[in-house]
């Protein structure tokens, strides 16, 4: 299937709001949960129609989209923080690609999760719990590990550990989905104007919704 520019975006600004919510409830110990919640939900999508719908209804990573346009423009400012975590959670991605046992037992463990959720909230502590559980039995195995820094008030909280660490598995997810549209680094170096015009494009689709 040949995917455009917009999925592309759309998944590059998956990563990047992935990325965004871990640094938010590192530093300040809290984070919108419309931000968060997309990258949740985009863990259970195992057969989407389309990449729009991994993340649920239009505009649901505008947040990444706008750090998109922050990273490639350096306006307002660029965040070497959230470039990290966004180069260390591609790198996993491509890691994993090449450990076929372990990828099988994610995608095992995230349908147990899945059915067991049932009815709950996907914030639910116990959802997140679960999530975060997958991400500390195979993705923290692979090495250099990801390190997560901020204030070690929030850091040490277990509630924020669980949310990081499914925050983190959803960044994994929008790692591949990423690369399954044809994305890698040179699209990002050499297809900045394509980049940069998708992620506006969205914003206003966004905007005008």
């Amino acid at each position: 299937m040949e995917h455009s520019d917009q999925d592309r975006l759309i998944a590059l600004a998956g990563l990047h709001q992935a990325a965004y919510c871990v640094q938010r409830i590192a530093n300040r110990g809290s984070v919108d949960s419309a931000q968060m919640e997309p990258c949740i939900y985009s863990l259970f999508q195992i057969d989407a129609e389309d990449v729009a719908s991994v993340y649920g209804e239009p505009g649901a990573v505008a947040t990444g989209a706008r750090q998109v346009v922050a990273q490639l423009t350096g306006e307002p400012q660029r965040e070497m923080e959230l470039t990290r975590y966004v180069v260390a959670l591609m790198r996993h991605e491509r890691n994993l690609a090449g450990r076929r046992k372990m990828a099988q037992e994610i995608a095992r463990r995230i349908q147990g999760a899945a059915d067991a959720r049932g009815d709950l909230p996907l914030l639910d502590r116990e959802v997140l719990a679960g999530l975060a559980g997958i991400y500390q039995d195979t993705i923290s195995k692979l090495t250099p590990r990801i390190i997560v820094r901020g204030n070690p008030l929030y850091l040490q909280n277990p509630d924020n550990q669980d949310r990081i660490r499914a925050l983190l598995l959803a960044g994994i997810r929008a790692a591949l989905l990423w690369r399954q549209c044809g994305g890698s680094r040179w699209q990002v170096l050499l297809g900045r104007r394509k980049m940069l015009d998708a992620a506006r494009a969205y914003l206003r689709d966004t905007e005008s919704a």
